[in-house]
């Protein structure tokens, strides 16, 4: 059932934003409360490689983020990649406290109908617990997140193309969401990094940010 929209216990990874213009890549470090801007590079893509959060030309993508990647003169090869577009469904639910993932589980799956319109077997699932219901002691609100099962699939392809293993396959909302509660504008540019070109792109890396910082959530 689940496939991974959230995945937990990530070591450091690269943040990949694959749109509609272009690829987005960062690495990012923290140490001492300050986060360093290792290495960032952005690259064009061709018209209709990407259509509504759908990457449609996987082989193109994959040569372009290869030559992105290049860029970055980087040895890491985990990254964080987002899925979007109208295939993808989060919603917030409310479940009974104390229940174990297992039972989250499986209660999503029996329920899944209610909040998902495409059969279960198309489809990746994910869920976090965010806390105590405001309704209800006895509850607790779950993030739930769904997507096509080929949107994840496509960019599993993509990132293998170019050498690098999916770790994180989060929702562009949300890593754009966990960007804008950082001043990721004032991050401290590395020795590889060009401090001029970061303070010009780094308003336009935000989502790349989001993911990269899952390594430190």
């Amino acid at each position: 059932m689940r496939k991974g929209i959230f995945r937990r216990k990530v070591d450091s990874v690269l943040g990949v934003d694959i749109n509609e213009t272009g690829i987005k890549l960062i690495e990012l470090s923290h140490s001492g409360g300050v986060y360093t801007v290792e290495s960032f590079a952005v690259q064009g893509l061709p018209a209709q490689a990407v259509v509504d959060g759908t990457l449609v030309d996987l082989e193109g993508i994959g040569q372009v983020l290869h030559q992105a990647l290049s860029r970055l003169r980087t040895s890491s090869r985990l990254a964080a990649v987002a899925v979007a577009g109208p295939s993808v469904i989060t919603r917030v639910i409310e479940m009974e406290a104390g229940l174990s993932d297992d039972e989250m589980a499986w209660m999503i799956q029996m329920e899944a109908d209610q909040y998902i319109p495409y059969p279960l077997d198309d489809v990746a699932i994910d869920f976090q617990v965010r806390g105590p219901s405001a309704g209800s002691a006895a509850r607790v609100d779950v993030l739930l997140a769904a997507c096509l099962k080929e949107q994840v699939e496509a960019r599993e392809a993509v990132l293998s193309l170019a050498g690098l293993v999916a770790k994180v396959v989060d929702v562009e909302g949300f890593a754009l969401e966990r960007a804008c509660r950082q001043d990721f504008a004032s991050f401290t540019p590395g020795h590889r990094v060009d401090g001029a070109h970061w303070a010009v792109d780094a308003h336009g890396m935000g989502i790349a940010c989001g993911l990269a910082l899952r390594s430190f959530a």
